[in-house]
């Protein structure tokens, strides 16, 4: 599955420049060139990307105030400023406003394509579940169960020890080690499945059976939920 990036820009040649330097990487994009339309596809609709190429100086909202917004509503996606203010003050004043990275203008081509992979490798590394820690804590309680990581198994609702497929057992992985985060289907895609083929429905199923050993009522659940167009968030 192709990583998304939003552009929001508002030079249009170079945002269309890098737009289409992007696809021909291989990357699936979206361009905005006011931060305002950015705010309401990030956060009123809850688009979700993998990452966001800012530029500072936009229309109705600027871009510092705009990545502010993001991670006040607890929005995690990576954000790398582009912008023709590129003093070590403005740098700093990005890094603080919660960006990610910060390249000034003009830039070259490759180290840009560079930057950005680095940061979708983080963002997947991010996500993955803290090993020595699960080892160590290897029985987890899970709203009316508990989960045994060591040994693949469980304990549901009704007392009945089952075992768990490894996907099964690495994905309650994850969703223990980032509890209260909502975590998009396309990173469980990419953590979980990696290059193979899978598709939303998979997780969908394995979220129903959680749901089925867990909560007191699946069709009610209090623990794992679904955020609607984004994707899951567990509730410890």
């Amino acid at each position: 599955m192709k990583p998304q990036i939003l552009i929001v820009e508002d030079e249009r040649n170079l945002a269309e420049a890098i737009q289409l330097n992007l696809e021909l990487e291989g990357y699936a994009t979206t361009l905005i060139s006011n931060g305002q339309l950015a705010y309401n596809l990030l956060i009123e609709s809850g688009r979700n990307f993998d990452l966001v190429l800012l530029d500072v100086m936009l229309p109705e909202k600027d871009g510092l105030t705009l990545c502010k917004n993001l991670r006040e509503n607890k929005i995690h996606t990576p954000v790398l400023f582009l912008s023709s203010k590129n003093t070590s003050e403005d740098k700093i004043m990005g890094l603080k406003s919660g960006g990610d990275d910060y390249l000034g203008k003009p830039f070259n081509l490759e180290e840009l394509l560079l930057r950005i992979k680095i940061l979708l490798k983080r963002k997947i590394q991010d996500l993955e579940p803290d090993q020595q820690e699960a080892t160590q804590a290897n029985s987890v309680r899970i709203g009316l169960g508990e989960v045994n990581f060591k040994s693949y198994s469980i304990i549901n609702k009704e007392g009945t020890e089952l075992t768990l497929t490894k996907k099964e057992i690495d994905l309650l992985l994850l969703f223990t080690n980032k509890p209260n985060q909502v975590i998009s289907r396309d990173d469980i895609l990419e953590f979980i499945w990696r290059d193979k083929q899978a598709s939303a429905r998979t997780i969908d199923n394995l979220i129903l059976n959680f749901r089925k050993y867990f909560e007191a009522d699946p069709k009610e659940p209090k623990h794992f939920l679904t955020i609607r167009g984004v994707g899951y968030k567990y509730l410890a």
